[in-house]
């Protein structure tokens, strides 16, 4: 619901294409009908790393690799009209934005989709030799009546968008999907902010050095998120729901408010339209880096239902240790979504990629909200 093209609308590049179904009638006039439609946009993300041979980088960076990045296009959003299915519409629309990307230079292409989407799946690896790629996990957790207790042994920090800037580039710049251009996603008006946990007494909003000291000297733990509004970019809906459900998920929330102090879970309402937040950027260290995004998590969720939030969302790689620190509900969430890319041209714009198709999964995923 919303913007059709809410979900590129911020990237650096993007496109949209609608299929039209055209009838003439016995009278010689022309009936149009839209019966499809696909949006994609291109940006500039990290597909891997190489060593860096520079030694005052190397010790800047805190790491001795530096990221080899792509110019890579993402497709999204292709609906085609039940009554004219199987009949080649699809496909079209994928070929045509297809070759957009490759007039603008895309190196490669890729889609996102449910695992239990057959159709879809199919007709991206077995029509357009897409292939399976990467399966991250997506996790809900519902916005409740009540506010989440965030440990008081842990000192949250708001950071400015410069601060968090530097901490990204510096440390997370080789994450797979890491998008060149972070300064303007932490910079745009959707953000609401990065928030860094770290061990009570260490530090406070006064006494904070910046990102620079703060990775000469980090830690033992520590804990790192931001926060992207996409309540105000389009809203949810949960329709077909039974009246006894209904009935449950209301009484739910009533004793959720009448008794704050009792934490109960309660579902929210998801049944008419209802917006999220989604937490992005999730990345910590040391042996109580899971517990310090646990309490980023709780923060984000007192933010998100001061703003009027029905659930809170993000996604993570499979493997992804800090996935253990992020309240979610199972029901609401989906363990197995499905990535699959395609390389669409054998010339790299860095040797030192490869071929990314090829190569395996790491520990990690940066997700971009921009595209959620």
């Amino acid at each position: 619901m919303g913007d059709p093209l809410c979900r590129v609308r911020n990237s650096p590049a993007f496109h949209m294409l609608v299929a039209e179904a055209v009838e003439i009638t016995m009278d010689g006039k022309q009936t149009r009908e839209m019966v499809g439609m696909i949006r994609g946009c291109i940006k500039t993300v990290s597909c891997g790393k190489k060593l860096s041979r520079n030694s005052n980088n190397m010790k800047n960076n805190n790491n001795s690799h530096l990221p080899v990045y792509a110019k890579v296009a993402y497709i999204l959003g292709l609906r085609v009209s039940p009554s004219h299915r199987r009949m080649g519409i699809g496909l079209k629309l994928v070929k045509k934005l297809e070759g957009w990307f490759m007039e603008n230079g895309a190196e490669y292409s890729y889609m996102a989709s449910e695992n239990d989407n057959k159709a879809s799946i199919n007709l991206f690896t077995h029509k357009c030799g897409y292939s399976l790629f990467r399966r991250p996990s997506i996790l809900v957790q519902p916005v409740f009546a009540h506010r989440v207790r965030v440990s008081d042994m842990v000192t949250i920090i708001k950071l400015s968008p410069g601060d968090a800037e530097v901490l990204y580039r510096r440390r997370f710049s080789t994450t797979e999907f890491f998008p060149r251009d972070i300064d303007s996603i932490l910079r745009n008006r959707l953000n609401l902010g990065t928030f860094l946990a770290v061990p009570k007494g260490r530090y406070t909003a006064e006494s904070w050095p910046g990102s620079y000291e703060f990775l000469a000297d980090p830690p033992e733990s520590w804990g790192v998120l931001s926060v992207w509004n996409s309540m105000d970019v389009f809203k949810l809906e949960v329709r077909g729901a039974s009246k006894k459900l209904l009935g449950f998920a209301k009484t739910t929330r009533l004793l959720d408010r009448a008794f704050p102090w009792l934490h109960l879970p309660s579902v929210p309402e998801v049944f008419r339209p209802f917006g999220l937040h989604f937490l992005y950027g999730l990345g910590g260290e040391g042996p109580l880096g899971v517990k310090y995004i646990k309490e980023l998590c709780g923060l984000a969720h007192n933010l998100a239902k001061e703003r009027g939030c029905g659930v809170v969302a993000t996604e993570v790689a499979n493997g992804d240790r800090l996935s253990l620190g992020i309240p979610h509900w199972k029901k609401l969430s989906c363990a197995n979504d499905l990535w699959c890319i395609k390389r669409l041209g054998e010339e790299s714009s860095d040797v030192a990629a490869g071929d990314w198709t090829k190569s395996q999964p790491g520990l990690s995923i940066f997700v971009d909200p921009r595209e959620v």
